[in-house]
Order: C-alpha cells, then structure tokens, then sequence
C-alpha cells in the first residue's frame, strides 16, 4: 500500500500519540489517614494501626499517607496547620479516613489541658477564647470537626469516611467500655448526616476484645489503657479493614489484598 507524505505524516504522528497515551503512568489514588496516637504512634513498643494499615492494601495501585499526629486532637490537628496541609495534598479519586476522640474531652480553655478539647455534641454552639498572647479562637463541637473535615475533602473529590475512635482498655460487667454514648455517637452521627461511610471501629474492635478477654487483651497495652503495641495495632487495622469490607460502597474495597 503507498502513502502520499500527508498520509505518512498523519499515520506518524497517530503513532507517537499512542505511544504517549500508553507510555504515561497512571496517578495511584492516594488514602490520607489523620488522627491521634492511635492512628500513628512511633513510641515503640507503641504502635498505631495506621502505621500498618498499609500491609492490607495493593499499594502499587495505592498509597497510604499517615498524616496523623500523637496527643491532636480535631482542633489542634487544624488550629497546627495540619489540616491544611493535607486537604492541600488531596486530588479527586484520592480516600481519607478520619479517627479522632481520644484527646478532645477536657473542656475547651487556653490552658495546656484545655487546649484540645472541643465542645460535646454535634451542634453549632460555640465558646470564644482569647489566647495570653492576644489572639482569638472560636472553638466548635466535635462534629462541626469532622463536618469541615469531610467538607472540605468533598470539595476536593475525595472520598472521606469517619471511623469511630478504637477502645481503650477498660472493662465494665466483663466488657470493654464503648464510646457509643458520646465520641462513637457523634462519629456516627455526622457521618449519617453528610451522607459518607462510617467504620464503627469501636464497636468492631470492642466485640474482639469482649471474645478474648480482659488477660489476653492487656498484653495489646504496654504502658497505659489507651496505646497499643503492634500486635494489637494490627488488629486494629483488621477492624478498619473488616470495616471497609463490610460496605460494598467504599471504593477503598477494590484495592484491598485477597485474604
């Protein structure tokens, strides 16, 4: 068959178009994590199930980025600027998985105790601050939080999901002691109201503890009631995933490993 030098033209140039569009990588999504302690602890033996969340996952088709920070609570993890940084960091296609609760229940002051804790509820009442250096701050409840969390990540395209706070370790009539009546409560609530996926990682954990018992589940806490070593971080992480597997509408479903 003979070509004019158009035709050769046209069929070279069809040709390095192919190639470019097969030869550009594909951008792998990326799952942000943000949280307290017990999403990312490097205090070893201590460890956070997000330091190991990323062992359940394909991670050549997807990332894992830890931006959560030991004793942060929703309010310091933005008046810190870290939220900034990771709603910056978000593109569409991209997942975050929030885990807050454990830091926010000191009433909210400028004190170095009060510094992180955040109003109860869900509501849109509000206490205003003046810090010793002069400088204002309107503290909000724990689900105006997470509602600017899950807002903002929307605005980004990405997909937010809000996981309950994991257990600590304390027993009540021979169970663990649920956050259901506040933290876990609110968790759930917000997550129903803004129309995402919500991980009862509370609970989910809370039923293994309760089949193991109190003996065997002290050994997952070195030190004190509320971090866990690696192996009771993996197990938590198994919860998350459990979590995920159990909500076909997560889109994090497909880059899960085969068990």
């Amino acid at each position: 068959m003979n070509f004019n030098s158009a035709q050769r033209y046209l069929l070279a140039a069809l040709l390095l178009f192919l190639i470019a569009g097969f030869g550009k990588p594909k951008t792998r999504p990326t799952l942000f994590l943000i949280g307290d302690s017990t999403v990312r602890n490097t205090n070893a033996p201590q460890m956070g199930w997000g330091n190991v969340l990323a062992s359940y996952f394909d991670t050549t088709r997807l990332r894992v980025q830890n931006n959560a920070m030991a004793g942060r609570s929703t309010r310091t993890f933005i008046t810190e600027g870290r939220w900034d940084k990771t709603v910056a960091a978000l593109k569409p296609g991209d997942f975050l998985i929030m885990q807050f609760g454990h830091n926010e229940g000191s009433p909210p002051d400028t004190t170095k105790a009060g510094r992180r804790g955040v109003l109860r509820g869900t509501g849109a009442e509000t206490k205003n601050l003046v810090w010793p250096d002069g400088h204002p701050e309107t503290v909000n409840t724990y689900g105006w939080y997470l509602r600017k969390f899950i807002r903002e990540a929307k605005a980004k395209g990405a997909a937010p999901i809000v996981a309950s706070m994991i257990p600590r370790n304390e027993w009540k009539d021979g169970k663990v002691v649920r956050a259901s009546s506040d933290f876990g409560k609110w968790a759930a609530e917000v997550a129903q109201q803004e129309g995402v996926a919500f991980i009862n990682l509370n609970e989910i954990t809370a039923l293994k503890y309760d089949k193991m018992g109190p003996e065997a589940v002290k050994a997952f806490f070195p030190g004190d009631h509320t971090h866990t070593n690696e192996a009771g971080a993996r197990l938590n992480a198994e919860s998350v995933v459990d979590g995920i597997r159990s909500n076909r509408k997560i889109g994090l479903n497909k880059y899960l490993l085969k068990r």
